[in-house]
């Protein structure tokens, strides 16, 4: 991979240098890709547009630092960096989803267990604010909005633009598949291999109560062959069939998007004839997300509740919340990602996490057969993990009560933050945000 101090403006610049689309930034937000699965009612509010903000300004391999905009998406990021022979230092799952987006939400992936979350990888912000002014934001220069923003979700401003950091890749990296078939086991691995990492990057997934895998991943130069998930054969697969397998590094980085993880089996794609019909260029995750709010406005409620989330679990909780999963909700498979702090000493007050301690992100996405009320099993998963002293990301429904709500997301931070940088309550609170869903 050819490699380079710098590389300016590698993305089109027909709508102008970052400083012409700030200048003509308007009033209005209509992004074009979003990965919140809340549904909405439509109020009619003015929004601000920042669909233009979406270029890779620089890349500089000696720091590796890339200097990009706010909606430009992990797939171009990743684009850009692996030309350098570099990556993000933590690339969410999803090609659609923003280095904005997962700023101001909370972005995970496998590299997780070694560099903590998304924002813990950003050493500087511009952020639109709601009466139409810019600041910039790092550890040293209005520090408090730069650590209160990480999981405020649009609700303080707008990231126009980020300093992210990157790290060295190899073309190829190595995955082992480890099976294990008692939760117990399976965690105390997974905690042995982030207390003392010799890997690049460690996930999970959980077939059944005695069926679950382990995955690590170590970059190497290498490969004596090389497995393609990009069409006809589906990656999750491909775990409980082989104990090695290589990948190409753009591959493994986008592994999860071709079928969504598993959630392409909803639009029968995982059938070849199928596959083979809908060719490589309709699988990917920006394809099911149109089908899905399609599906949504069109077709009849069913009898079934939509649960999709991702919750936070400290580690010693692990099992017992797996346990609850599997005989409560019974939606498999489950998605396992272990992540901790990258510096512990530092305090982000929106991220409502013991900086102290190994967490286990626990994805499952799925619709429950219900006849019970609204929110039933959603408001189950709420509780239980509650009681276990974690955290739920609100990129999805949430039924908290108001009170409860700010019990866990530091309102006397939030509330400070929101009188110093938005005065006049342009955006909503966080809590009409993300749960209101109005």
């Amino acid at each position: 991979m050819p490699q380079s101090v710098a590389a300016e403006a590698v993305t089109s610049s027909r709508t102008g240098t970052y400083e012409q689309r700030r200048a003509r930034l308007v009033r209005e937000l209509a992004k074009t890709t979003s990965n919140l699965f809340r549904h909405r009612q439509q109020t009619g509010t003015k929004r601000i547009d920042v669909r233009e903000f979406h270029h890779v300004l620089s890349v500089d391999a000696e720091r590796r630092i890339a200097d990009v905009e706010g909606m430009t998406t992990y797939e171009e990021l990743v684009d850009e960096t692996l030309k350098f022979g570099l990556l993000p230092t933590v690339v969410p799952q999803l090609k659609t989803i923003t280095i904005g987006g997962a700023v101001s939400g909370l972005g995970i992936e496998s590299s997780s267990f070694k560099y903590g979350l998304v924002h813990e990888t950003v050493e500087e912000m511009e952020i639109l604010l709601g009466d139409g002014t810019t600041i910039v934001c790092s550890a040293l220069q209005n520090s408090d909005l730069f650590y209160g923003f990480p999981n405020s979700y649009g609700t303080l401003g707008y990231v126009l633009r980020l300093k992210v950091k990157l790290i060295p890749a190899k073309r190829h990296v190595k995955l082992t598949h480890t099976r294990f078939t008692e939760p117990a086991k399976f965690f105390a691995q997974i905690e042995k291999l982030c207390s003392s990492p010799a890997c690049d990057y460690i996930d999970g997934v959980v077939f059944s109560g005695d069926e679950m895998y382990i995955t690590t991943g170590e970059f190497s130069d290498d490969a004596p062959f090389i497995s393609d998930y990009t069409y006809m054969n589906v990656f999750y697969q491909s775990i409980r069939r082989r104990e090695v397998d290589y990948l190409t590094a753009h591959d493994y980085i986008w592994r999860w998007d071709t079928d969504w993880f598993w959630c392409s089996k909803h639009f029968f794609v995982q059938h070849a004839a199928v596959r083979l019909l809908a060719t490589k260029w309709l699988l990917n995750s920006k394809t099911y997300q149109h089908m899905m709010r399609l599906a949504h406005r069109i077709l009849p409620e069913s009898q079934a509740e939509s649960v999709i989330q991702d919750v936070d679990i400290p580690i010693e909780h692990a099992p017992e919340f797996l346990n609850f999963l599997l005989s409560d909700i019974g939606v498999l498979p489950i998605w396992i990602c272990p992540f901790g702090s990258y510096d512990p000493s530092v305090t982000y007050d929106l991220c409502s996490i013991d900086r102290g301690k190994l967490y286990i992100n626990f994805g499952f996405w799925d619709t429950v057969s219900s006849a019970k009320p609204e929110g039933y099993y959603n408001r189950k998963i709420e509780a239980k993990g509650l009681a276990l002293r974690g955290v739920k990301g609100l990129y999805s429904t949430a039924y908290y009560d108001e009170e409860t709500f700010w019990q866990i997301y530091n309102r006397p931070a939030y509330e400070a933050l929101k009188d110093k940088y938005d005065p006049g309550r342009c955006f909503k609170n966080l809590y009409e945000k993300t749960v209101k869903r109005m």
